[in-house]
């Protein structure tokens, strides 16, 4: 059996609130885990830019939506492109070694692999200590003389943007949405499918890639948290919500509740043969039908596409690995997972 092991203080929701609807979290946040509210505020209006987890305002400087969904379609056009490749074979790919990270840094390669070092950098999971590190960095590489990429050499659609920037200031800005965008494709996906290896591994070969995933985005949603502040629309959906309370709605919860799910603590895909993970009550691993994820449509192929690589290389989590901890940041997964070759993975 394989421990996972949630951070004190998501340990505490399941604790005190799995099964509860509504319930005050702190003296001005209400949580919501019931899927009838949770549908209600998240319908009622569209999130502001300060609670859009990607694109809030960039060194002061808002960004419009329509700013953000090209820069979403700009970093969708090369995973496609390097989804159009041909595709890696188990065998000439070692997925081995610590997750997420290896599978973080196998994306990398393969969607950015052609950029320069100083934007090729700002993938690095290390800059996820902390936010003033992040900019430094982008600061630094800003502030190098020269293009960002020679003349003629190949790049990606995102780092195009980046190096038609004229000046610091515009380069900085570039580069901060280039972290912006292509770093949480690559972090997300190297994130579930690493949970989908802690939680199932190995899998039943019978069981379809993307059942795996939908259980495993049902567990460790990668996104546990969607937040809302006050908003003049919530206390009229539910009383317990005061005029100044800010709301969190919490995927989290939802995902586990025993009125929504058969056996909600197990693993098991094979519960999507019969769910459509559209329209299933409480399940939110892409946010809600009003206002989708807007990288949803690369994170799917991408996991596909590792999980593939792993099964065919007969790869599951080490068997000497009987726990993982979950800490408290704001993608949610397991970290440190050990995967290797294991006698009869395959699938």
């Amino acid at each position: 059996m394989r421990a996972t092991v949630f951070h004190p203080r998501l340990a505490a929701l399941f604790r005190d609130h799995l099964g509860q609807d509504v319930f005050r979290l702190e003296p001005d946040t209400i949580g919501i885990a019931g899927h009838d509210v949770a549908d209600r505020i998240l319908a009622a209006r569209r999130a502001t830019e300060v609670e859009r987890p990607t694109f809030k305002p960039l060194h002061g400087r808002s960004i419009p939506r329509g700013e953000a969904g090209s820069v979403i379609r700009t970093i969708g056009a090369d995973v496609r492109e390097a989804l159009k490749r041909p595709r890696p074979r188990p065998e000439d790919v070692d997925l081995s070694g610590v997750w997420p990270l290896r599978g973080h840094l196998f994306l990398r390669d393969l969607i950015l692999g052609q950029d320069p070092y100083r934007l090729r950098v700002l993938m690095s999971r290390n800059l996820e200590l902390t936010p003033k590190l992040t900019w430094t960095v982008i600061a630094a590489g800003a502030a190098l003389p020269g293009r960002v990429g020679r003349r003629g050499a190949p790049l990606t659609a995102i780092a195009g943007l980046t190096a038609d920037a004229k000046g610091y200031q515009d380069r900085r800005y570039a580069m901060g949405m280039y972290r912006r965008a292509a770093a949480p494709v690559c972090f997300t996906v190297s994130t579930l499918v690493a949970n989908a290896l802690w939680l199932g591994s190995p899998f039943d070969p019978e069981t379809p890639n993307r059942h795996i995933l939908y259980e495993a985005m049902r567990l460790l949603p990668p996104s546990w948290n969607i937040l809302r502040n006050a908003s003049p629309e919530y206390p009229g959906i539910d009383e317990r919500i005061g005029a100044g309370d800010d709301v969190l709605l919490l995927p989290l919860l939802s995902h586990r509740d025993p009125k929504l799910w058969e056996d909600p603590d197990t693993f098991r895909p094979e519960r999507w043969e019969t769910l459509d993970p559209d329209t299933a009550p409480g399940y939110l691993p892409f946010g809600h039908s009003s206002e989708r994820c807007w990288g949803r449509h690369m994170v799917m192929p991408l996991a596909e596409l590792l999980l593939d690589l792993l099964r065919g290389s007969g790869l599951a989590v080490d068997p000497g690995q009987t726990s993982a901890k979950v800490p408290l940041v704001g993608l949610l997964g397991v970290e440190d997972v050990k995967v290797t070759a294991v006698r009869g993975a395959a699938a």
